[in-house]
Parts: structure tokens; sequence; C-alpha cells
């Protein structure tokens, strides 16, 4: 159990929590929500010894062990499955003294290591480190690359298949979606969900946070506030709460007549039907919603474009790629004003290729692109964040975009980026991800784009940010073309999607839920391709024989398939009833003193199903090595 008591934080100048209480409990998978600063990094440094409370207590138990996702990567020279395995330190150690015994030729000594190392789970361990690896997007080749040789978004992805490598009792992630594509956070969603301990989750990615946690705890007011439920029923929750406090919401009107001016204005147009319609089902949610987002420092539109054109942009049979090298080949589509589409697609598949290629940063390596004569682009990468003026404030950025515009203006428009007061005039040099970010997104909005090209405009933005993000999207009367890991933005934004995949660009007439079940289809479809095929030089048998030869292999399988389907099994009742016990769990009025007992036997019934499934999940995966070292050996014969 975690226990917090009347805890106060305070880094330099500013307290960040006060008097503050908490309590959580073992298996409880929880998310972190508050604004940037609020001190939920802080919070997570407490829990891990590097800092001191500065009043009131934090405590957990002694004997957990606490993994967390480093921010750095340090071991440059060490190959990525190495360098996932350095997360478990108990088997380096192992590892270490089973070296050390071998060169001493102490047996012995090597006898109980090697029991050691087993009980561990140490001979499996590589394959599940290239399980982590694979399953985060890299590929066998990638695997046996340096640290080195990646980028740093690749590398954070080293750190958090370390982090997951890493067994524990408690573990802490900051951010982990925001150098992950959608197929890495979909894989990561499974796996969480069936981690067996303590999970704490900074995130501002709503559907993740609505599919792993089942707590939100809330920084508000440097206090904390335990809220049930995913993120979604946590912004009902508190949208309810502060309704009951505050009866106007000023700043949400001009947004809401915005929207039903749109909406009067092409509702009974055909060709603006299904935007309105968008927009409609939008506006309906943001009135719903508005109140928990009363509060948030950024407010701000997309300026409308002067002039418009039809079409906007024109690509003709295009071959795209990098080096000569086709990703995308018969590319064809139509830009027109008013398109909203999100870009569906496997890792690699050419989605970023695609928006460089119409932004113009790639050439083409075939085909026509045909640009209308009023194209205002407005492009947003996460390269272009580097592109800013580490020297020059955000002020200086945007007045060099209209050096004839009075600065006062300049300063009301920044200040819906929440750039404000001494901010806006530092230099960008020292700011945050998300800081820069924002600015980027503020220039663009300020030059009046009719086509809005954005590639992962969310990373690194907080939950609130990201809100202003969408309304402002769905106020955008321009087109856009939109690729982005956070579910809830395609969703609330778009009205169509165009699926990246086999060197193809096509219409994807299925929602995000279907395209969930094709990614996992894919993904089993590519990995059949990967596997290496068995090479044989043997001499080709008649039919007759190779049913015989079947037959017999079949036999001899029978009884290890059997064996591991029946742990199979055994695992999924005990797991359905692991369900039922957290499930249960959930249930915040078991924590108050009558209910004591049943809370008891509750979390008594959660350790021996926990220790049980993963007795069971050991012996099968056991049984699965076997069945496949029969297989090979049979393959062989």
């Amino acid at each position: 159990m975690i226990s917090i008591d009347s805890l106060t934080l305070q880094r330099g100048p500013l307290r960040l929590l006060e008097h503050a209480n908490l309590t959580l409990h073992a298996g409880q998978k929880v998310g972190l929500l508050g604004t940037n600063g609020a001190g939920k990094s802080s919070l997570f440094a407490l829990l891990r010894g590097q800092i001191e409370p500065d009043a009131g207590s934090c405590s957990i138990p002694a004997d957990w062990r606490i993994a967390h996702m480093q921010q750095e990567v340090s071991a440059l020279e060490r190959n990525a499955v190495d360098y996932v395995l350095d997360g478990d330190q108990r088997l380096r150690d192992i590892q270490q003294r089973l070296a050390t015994a071998e060169q001493q030729e102490q047996a012995e000594a090597l006898g109980a290591l090697y029991a050691e190392l087993d009980s561990h789970g140490g001979f499996s361990a590589d394959s599940r480190a290239r399980t982590l690896l694979a399953g985060l997007g890299f590929s066998t080749e990638q695997c046996e690359r340096r640290v080195g040789d990646f980028s740093g978004g690749w590398r954070m992805r080293l750190n958090l298949a370390q982090a997951l490598m890493c067994p524990s009792d408690l573990l802490l992630l900051d951010e982990p979606t925001n150098h992950l594509d959608l197929d890495a956070i979909l894989w990561l969603e499974d796996w969480l969900r069936s981690y067996p301990g303590t999970l704490l989750l900074i995130s501002h990615d709503r559907d993740f946070l609505d599919a792993v946690v089942e707590h939100i705890v809330h920084f508000e007011n440097r206090s904390l506030h335990l809220y049930r439920g995913g993120f979604s029923q946590f912004e009902r929750t508190r949208a309810e709460r502060l309704a009951q406090q505050q009866s106007a919401f000023e700043k949400q009107q001009a947004q809401r007549e915005h929207m039903q001016s749109y909406i009067a204005r092409f509702r009974a147009k055909a060709s603006k039907a299904k935007q309105a319609q968008s927009r409609l089902k939008a506006l309906e949610r943001m009135e719903e919603l508005g109140p928990a987002h009363v509060d948030s420092p950024f407010s701000f539109s997309f300026r409308e474009a002067a002039n418009q054109s039809m079409p906007l942009l024109d690509l003709h049979q295009g071959t795209l790629g990098y080096d000569g090298k086709a990703i995308l080949e018969q590319v064809k589509l139509q830009l027109a004003p008013g398109a909203r589409i999100g870009l569906l697609g496997p890792n690699g598949a050419g989605k970023s290729t695609l928006i460089k290629s119409l932004a113009g940063s790639l050439p083409l390596i075939g085909g026509e692109l045909k640009t209308g004569e009023h194209l205002a682009i407005g492009y947003f990468a996460q390269h272009q964040l580097d592109s800013l003026d580490p020297k020059a404030s955000p002020l200086l950025h945007l007045a060099r975009l209209a050096p004839e515009e009075r600065d006062q203006v300049l300063r009301n428009f920044l200040g819906g980026f929440d750039f404000k007061g001494d901010r806006i005039e530092e230099p960008v040099l020292n700011f945050s991800g998300g800081e820069k970010a924002r600015l980027a997104l503020a220039l663009i909005a300020w030059q009046r784009p009719n086509l809005l090209l954005l590639d992962e405009p969310t990373n690194h933005l907080d939950m609130e940010m990201r809100h202003a993000l969408t309304v402002a999207l769905q106020a955008f009367e321009g087109a856009m073309l939109l690729v982005s890991h956070d579910r809830a933005l395609i969703r609330d934004t778009t009205d169509e999607l165009w699926l990246v995949a086999d060197g193809r660009v096509q219409t994807y007439n299925e929602d995000l839920d279907s395209y969930t079940r094709w990614l996992a289809q894919f993904r089993q479809q590519q990995a059949a391709a990967n596997a290496p095929e068995p090479a044989s030089s043997a001499p080709k048998v008649d039919a007759k024989a190779q049913r015989r030869a079947a037959a017999e292999q079949r036999q001899r399988l029978a009884p290890l398939k059997k064996a591991a389907d029946k742990l199979e099994q055994e695992l999924n009742r005990v797991s359905e009833l692991n369900a039922e016990v957290e499930n249960a769990l959930a249930d915040s009025s078991l924590y108050e003193a009558d209910s004591k007992d049943r809370l008891k036997t509750l979390l008594s019934q959660q350790t021996d199903y926990r220790q049980r499934i993963a007795q069971l999940e050991e012996d099968w995966l056991q049984a699965q090595d076997e069945l496949e070292a029969l297989q090979t050996e049979l393959n062989g014969d």
C-alpha cells in the first residue's frame, strides 16, 4: 500500500503539494493528471527516494521492488537487447556470479547458481527482452544495433522496454506513449493490463488511460484528489462537480457560437453535411464536458485563411520515398477545402513520408503534384521544434512573421497558448518539449493556413492543451491531414480515415476499433511472413509418405499440446477469478471501516490468484518451449 499523509512538497520557491493525503492499494493501476509543474514527476522522485518530503510522510512497503522509465540514455555502446536486459539487475547479478564461479571452477556453487537463474526466469530472459522490443516496434535487425545508433525517440522506447523488463511490485511510467506510434501503444496497453503489480502512470493520452487505469489521481490546488474510473469517467465526474460550483462558462461561449454558426451555415449543404454532423457531435460533447476545462490556460483558434483553392492539392500516380527507394506507389489523392482526414497505418508504412511529400519537404520520386493558386500549408512535425531559434522569444518569433502588427495584438494571441508575463519574452533555449510544441502551433495558427498537415501534434502536450487543440481543429474550416497516436484527437476532429499500408494509400471505411483489430491481424501476418523458412535438402517424398509422417508427428506432439492446452485453460479460469476480485476491490466503499474483513479476504484472494497466475504462466511457457523444441526436432528429421 502507498500511504501519503499530510504531505507537503516544495521544489525551490514553488510549493507543489500542501497537506496532501492519498491511499493507494497494492495492484491498483492509477493515472496521474495535472498541469505541467503540478508535481507529478516530483511525486515519482519522492517514491524512488530521490527527494525527501518537506512535511508529512509518504510510505511504501519496504520490500517493494520499484521500476521506472529513465529519461536519459548513457550506455550508448550496448546493443539493444543487452541494454533491455540490464533492466533486470538481479539477473545481471546472477549472471556475474555464474561467470565468476565458472572461471574459478566452483562446481558446487554452479549448481546452486543455475538453480537460482532458473527460478528467476533467466533462461527465457533473452526471449522476453526480444518480445518487448518487438512489441515496441523494433525489428530483429534493430535488436542487435548499438543504442547510440538510435534517434532520441527510439532511445526512449529502449528505456521503456528496460523498465518493463525489470521485475517490480511498483511500476512508474512518465509519458510512455510520447514516442510511440499507435500499434506500439496498443501493444503496451495489453502488456500493462496484465501487469500484476501497482502501476502509477503519467499520461495525457485519454484513450490510453481509459484502456489501462482504473483510478485517476488529480493534482489540483496543491492537493491530491482520487477519482474512480479511467480518464473519461474522471472528466465527467469533475465536470459535474465544477458545474455545481459555477453556472456560467464564459470562455466556452465564443467556441460554441463559432461551431453553431458553422453548423447553421453548412448543415443543409450535401457537400458539408458530414462535417457539420461531426461538429454537432463535438459540440454536444463540449457542452457536456466544458466545465472540466473551464480553468484551462489555453484558448486559441486558427486564423481564417484569406482565400481558398479548389482543389488545394492534387497528387497523380505519386511514387514517394527516400533516396530513390519507393515506400508508397501509385498514390492518387485530391484534397479539397473542408477535407478532414486521419491517416492510419502500421509503423514504417509511410504516413510521415506522405505528409512530408505533400508539404514539399520531400521530393517525389515519380508522379505529379499540383498545388492550388491560393494554397497555404500549415505543417507541423516534431523535427520543426528543433528549427526554432533558441535565442529568440515567443514574441520575437511571432513578430518576425508579422513585423507590422501591434505588439499588444501579438501578446494577446500568444496568451491563448499560455505564453504570458515574463515567459513571453524568454528565449526558447530552455523551453520544455511541450512549450516548444505550443509555440510551433501558435506560429502555424497565426499564418492563416487553408491546409493543415499535422504529424503527431500532441507529443509533449498536456491534457488541457490537447483539449484546446481539439476545439481549435473542430472549428478550423480548411482542410486537414492528421497523423496521430492520440485516438481521441482522430475521433473528434476527422471525418474520413485513410489507410497507409503495403505501399498504398486507400480509403478506410471502418472505424478506429476495427482498425485496432486490423492492426493485430496485420502484425500476425508480418510475423509469419518474416519467420525464417526451414531449409531442407531432403529428397521429395510422395503424398502418402507425407501424410504418414504428419500423422506420426501429431501423435508425438499430442501429449505436449494437450498439457499446454490444459495449462492455458486453467490460466484463463484463474485470470477470470482474479479479474472478479479486482473489480470488487475497485469499489471505494470497500475501504470503509465496516468492510475491513471483506477487504482483507479479497486482498488475500488477489495475492493467491496472482501467485497462481504467475506459476501457470511459467508452466505454460515451459510447455510451449518443450512443444516448440520437439516441433523443431521433428521438422529436422
